[in-house]
């Protein structure tokens, strides 16, 4: 248990700064009164008019999980690559299995350029 002991010294310092800190903001701020000017949103001055947020297109989205998705795939090639050494010593196992991951990839690529959804026209 001593071990861990500087760990639990610093969990209680830091849950006891924050609420000192929260403790010391209500007694010693300042309250203001309230009103619909202030409580407003604040746009560098300018009067907020509108929508706060513009619309997207589903293309913008489209392709924003396309990304997502094989940016983790090839985050899953990055540790294959860095034992490619080892794996390949014990069989060409690993070499075909990746090959067939890449394969299944450049599929879905290839399946996502023909249905055009990495086009923005």
């Amino acid at each position: 248990m001593s071990p861990y002991l500087p760990v639990f010294f610093q969990i209680a310092v830091a849950i006891g700064f924050a609420a000192v800190a929260l403790v010391a903001s209500v007694l010693l701020g300042k309250s203001a009164r309230r009103n619909a000017t202030k409580d407003s949103a604040y746009e560098c001055g300018m009067v907020p008019i509108g929508e706060g947020a513009p619309r997207f297109s589903v293309k913008f989205y489209l392709v924003a999980m396309l990304f997502v998705i094989f940016d983790i795939e090839v985050v899953f090639m990055y540790p294959w690559a860095v034992q490619f050494r080892d794996l390949v010593s014990d069989g060409a196992t690993a070499l075909v299995s990746m090959a067939g991951f890449a394969g299944i990839l450049a599929f879905a690529y290839i399946y996502a350029f023909k249905k055009g959804a990495l086009s923005w026209k």
